[in-house]
């Protein structure tokens, strides 16, 4: 598949012009847009699903660049999406406005989102703040202690609210992980915090760090456009969230770490996660498709990661976009997925 800084540029920028075209101008920019991240990506992912491409996988530095450039874009866009839809211009209950809060929000939640997954888990002090903002700019802080602290160590188990279960409906997942991500953060860095000698109020608190910038989003909104931005932010956020978790609740469904002789769970491997092999929606969400060897290694390079073999892995049977909207659908979700989980364990 392509991996060049070149291919991860132009699939995941390209429809950005237009949605700021939309954001200022209104008309069917924002509606290509949204035609681009949603029927062409499908349909080509469908029809089209590999790819051979024998360019090197882009290095760490130019990986880091496009990060950066995809956070900067993901701020202005952000900013000028709450002000054109809160009135500025055309509105949230206009067509073109409509169009916009959709395809910018799929920007939010399936790249910018995406781009903080992969850069919380790097050993750069400002890789990692970088990450930390992205999700703080969509009110999701928090996560930042959950992906790398929580979900990374107890995924496929009982302790990881991100991990859904066999049967479990996407409705019956999304308020316990929601609400467990919350708590499972919380303890986390109350338990960071005890072996320090400083206060829990005292500003290194990664919990006040994720506060304090919720806030000043919500004041930015305020002063962007008024209460109308405030709620127009608000309900970005909202839909960026729900795409986040209803990521968690594919990649992972129905699929735990069994118990070793000891009773000690079994060291997480590429059987714990589901993949899509897509080329073009694994470029559009920087490789979160390749979910394996994101947790195999998650700290490298999101260019270089590999998608193992059909049979190797558990594999989902539609790109993960697809299998997202899927879920919307709890009856569809299980004729699709129970199937093939069932398939997967026995083979």
């Amino acid at each position: 598949m392509p991996r060049s800084f070149l291919a991860f540029a132009v699939v995941t920028l390209l429809p950005l012009p237009l949605l700021l075209a939309g954001a200022l101008f209104g008309g069917w920019a924002p509606w290509l847009a949204l035609a681009y991240v949603t029927l062409v990506m499908a349909g080509i992912d469908e029809f089209q699903p590999a790819l051979s491409y024998d360019g090197e996988a882009a290095e760490q530095d130019e990986a880091d660049l496009l990060s950066q450039m995809l956070a900067g874009t993901h701020l202005v866009l952000l900013l000028i999406t709450i002000w054109s839809l809160a009135g500025g211009g055309p509105g949230l209950f206009s067509l073109s406005g409509i169009a916009l809060f959709l395809g910018a929000g799929l920007f939010f939640g399936q790249v910018s989102a995406s781009n903080a997954a992969s850069l919380v888990h790097r050993q750069e002090p400002q890789m990692r703040m970088l990450g930390t903002a992205l999700y703080i700019s969509l009110l999701s802080g928090h996560r930042a202690t959950v992906e790398p602290y929580v979900h990374h160590v107890y995924v496929g188990t009982k302790h990881d609210p991100m991990t859904s279960h066999e049967g479990e409906s996407l409705w019956q997942y999304l308020p316990r992980a929601l609400l467990g991500g919350l708590r499972t953060a919380v303890k986390v860095e109350k338990h960071r915090r005890a072996s320090s000698d400083l206060p829990i109020w005292h500003l290194s608190n990664p919990l006040l760090q994720y506060a304090g910038g919720a806030v000043a989003m919500l004041l930015a909104a305020l002063l962007v456009a008024g209460p109308g931005g405030l709620v127009v932010f608000i309900l970005l956020c909202a839909f960026a969230q729900l795409q986040m978790t209803i990521r968690d609740y594919v990649q992972h469904h129905g699929l735990t770490r069994a118990l070793d002789a000891n009773g000690q769970y079994v060291a997480v491997n590429a059987t714990h996660s589901w993949n899509a092999p897509h080329w073009l929606s694994a470029l559009w969400m920087l490789n979160a498709t390749r979910h394996s060897d994101h947790h195999a290694n998650p700290a490298g390079p999101y260019t270089q990661r590999a998608a193992p073999p059909r049979g190797e892995v558990p594999t989902l049977p539609h790109s993960l976009p697809v299998m997202a909207g899927i879920a919307l659908h709890p009856p569809t979700w299980r004729k699709v997925m129970e199937p093939h989980l069932e398939a997967w364990r026995d083979a």
